[in-house]
C-alpha cells in the first residue's frame, strides 16, 4: 500500500490512490488534471521517504467538481447593550480523486 502526505491551500492530506479528497477551491475545470509538487512524505509498504522539507516526488489527482460546504453560522452577542450580528458561511472546495503516485 502506498500512500503520501500532500500540502495544499494550508493544510495536510494523507492520500493514496483511489481516494477522494475534498481541499481549498482551485481554479481547475471539472475533468481537468491537477498535479500537487509538494509531498511531505510517501510510504511505499515498508519504505518511507521523509521530507526535508519536501520529498522528490508528485501526486496527481482528477478535478470531480466544485462545490460548497454546509453553512457555519457565526453569532455575536453581548448582554446588556443590545448588540447583535448573526452572519453565515459556506466554504468553497473542490473534489479531486487521486489517481496516482510518483516518487523520483
Amino acid at each position: 500500500m502506498i500512500y503520501a502526505i500532500v500540502e495544499t491551500g494550508g493544510k495536510q492530506y494523507k492520500v493514496s490512490p483511489g481516494q477522494t479528497i475534498e481541499v481549498a477551491q482551485l481554479p481547475e475545470e471539472e475533468g481537468s488534471s491537477v498535479e500537487f509538487d509538494r509531498v511531505l512524505l510517501v510510504a511505499e509498504g515498508d519504505k518511507l521517504h521523509i521530507g526535508r522539507p519536501i520529498v522528490a516526488a508528485k501526486v496527481k489527482a482528477t478535478v470531480l467538481g466544485q462545490g460548497k460546504s454546509e453553512k457555519v453560522t457565526v453569532f455575536k452577542y453581548k448582554s446588556k447593550v443590545r448588540y447583535r450580528r448573526k452572519r453565515g458561511h459556506r466554504q468553497p472546495y473542490t473534489k479531486l480523486v487521486i489517481d496516482e503516485i510518483m516518487v523520483g
